[in-house]
């Protein structure tokens, strides 16, 4: 059963193959004999994931139905569940148990999914490759010395592992995309505002947003259906109706306008990262999508842009954790200055208290107008850039990363290589553009994502894309040996 999409699950509950709770136990069982070579989970739920099995399947036995309902799924440790361990990852919040749902896990619950547990991830989402946990490192099946991918990089492991169908994530530069690409995942970020924040402990307010991780575009449409939608809690959500994301899967491509950057295809893209993805332009064309070079002058500039943004935020967002209300508090301080600086200095680790100083720096008088203001209008550029190109394509396409997983360790020393993976993914989160991942091949044994990017609240063009493009190509399909 732990081969079954998201999709198939669906079908097989609805036909009575076999139950919810069946379904769940197996996949417990498969999590207990291999999650232990990957780290990919912070806490398993067993008992609340067999409560809401059970209670799925009476609710099909009352003649409900849902795509979701008893479909087992996994949520990265910063969606808050209420009365379990939600840790972001790190030492700070590691004795932390929300007191109420977040948004998504609320949705996802009304819809009937089942909640094996929370996935591991870099701490408070600050990395490229989910090695700053405080619960160590996350392993990719494909290569257990190779990175999965951050900071979704829990959910992403989980899922390619066949440990289960679906999980969440979020972005924030490319944390659902980026780990998607290096595990052989479908990942969506959604437009900026599509699903709600509440309750998702914050990275970088403006540039957050949560979306699905599975193996097909088949699947994250399934999954974006339960989590996509107003909500008044959050501030930035959009009150946009919510499409039937589902419906347009099969739409065809024939006239599609696929804008290809030249700029994506600079000195630092690997070669043969580039061959794959002018042979996954040429599965387009195939299908009817006209390709077009278009340019997107300003991207030189996101990644400079972006890495003072996020710390920004990430400093303002991360002063609540001060020791004082929740959280890991230091022993014995001898005033309310030691216990600030010690239960920040123990609780917090070197990624996170990295860009908490950027962040403060950036922010600092003096420094404000030279370095945050700056890059906000950098920022805007940026969009602009978009703005102009998507007058001309539909979507556009590039790679996701600009090389396959590195080994483990291989960036610890060097945090600006680390940060250089997201070169293609974080203009995006800039823009608040919907982006999407897919499996387009292997360098070496390891899998390498195409991205796709679209105009505001178009991810049902991004699914119709990768959904088109994967019933004419089988790299989805690949399992990593032993799993």
């Amino acid at each position: 059963m732990h081969q079954l999409t998201l999709a198939e699950i669906a079908r097989g509950l609805a036909d009575k193959q076999f139950s919810s709770e069946e379904l769940t136990k197996s996949l417990l069982a498969r999590i207990a004999q291999l999650d232990p070579q990957l780290n990919s989970f912070i806490s398993v739920t067993e008992d609340l994931a067999l409560e809401q099995a059970k209670a799925a399947d009476a609710r099909r036995a009352n003649g409900e139905s849902g795509a979701l309902l008893g479909a087992p799924i996994a949520h990265k440790d910063l969606f808050c569940t209420q009365g379990i361990r939600t840790s972001c990852g790190s030492k700070m919040l590691d004795n932390f148990k929300a007191p109420y749902d977040a948004t998504v896990v609320a949705k996802l619950a009304s819809a009937g999914a089942v909640t094996l547990g929370k996935t591991n991830m870099d701490e408070f989402a600050m990395g490229s490759a989910n090695e700053s946990s405080y619960y160590g490192a996350v392993k990719n099946p494909w290569n257990l010395e190779h990175v999965p991918g951050g900071s979704s990089g829990g959910s992403a492991a989980a899922v390619a592992a066949r440990l289960l169908p679906a999980a969440t994530g979020t972005d924030t530069g490319g944390s659902i995309r980026q780990p998607a690409a290096l595990t052989n995942l479908t990942g969506l970020k959604p437009t900026y505002g599509r699903v709600s924040r509440w309750g998702m402990i914050a990275y970088a307010s403006s540039l957050d947003q949560g979306g699905p991780m599975a193996r097909t575009a088949e699947d994250c449409a399934i999954l974006l259906q339960g989590m996509a939608g107003f909500d008044a809690n959050d501030s930035t959500s959009i009150d946009e109706p919510v499409p039937d994301y589902s419906a347009s899967l099969n739409d065809s491509l024939q006239g599609l306008r696929v804008g290809v950057p030249k700029e994506y295809f600079s000195a630092g893209l690997d070669p043969r990262i580039a061959e794959l993805i002018h042979t996954s332009v040429k599965e387009l064309e195939k299908l009817g999508a006209v390709i077009k070079e278009i340019s997107l002058p300003n991207m030189q500039h996101a990644i400079p842009a972006y890495y003072v943004i996020a710390p920004a935020e990430a400093s303002s967002n991360l002063s609540r954790f001060d020791g004082v209300r929740f959280g890991y508090r230091c022993e014995d301080p001898k005033n309310l200055i030691d216990l600030y600086k010690r239960s920040r200095g123990e609780g917090f680790g070197a990624e996170v208290q990295r860009r908490i100083m950027v962040g403060a720096y950036a922010l600092s008088a003096g420094y404000y107008d030279a370095y945050y203001l700056k890059a906000q209008k950098i920022r805007r550029l940026i969009k602009n850039d978009f703005m102009t190109a998507f007058n001309e394509v539909d979507i556009i396409l590039g790679p996701t990363t600009p090389n396959p997983a590195w080994k483990l360790g291989a960036k610890n020393s060097d945090p600006v290589a680390a940060y250089l993976e997201d070169v293609y993914t974080i203009t995006a989160n800039l823009a608040g553009l919907p982006g999407l991942s897919m499996p387009a091949g292997f360098v070496d044994g390891l899998p390498v994502g195409v991205q796709l990017l679209a105009p505001y609240f178009q991810e049902g063009r991004l699914l119709n894309v990768a959904h088109q493009y994967q019933l004419n190509t089988d790299w989805h399909t690949r399992t990593p040996t032993g799993f």
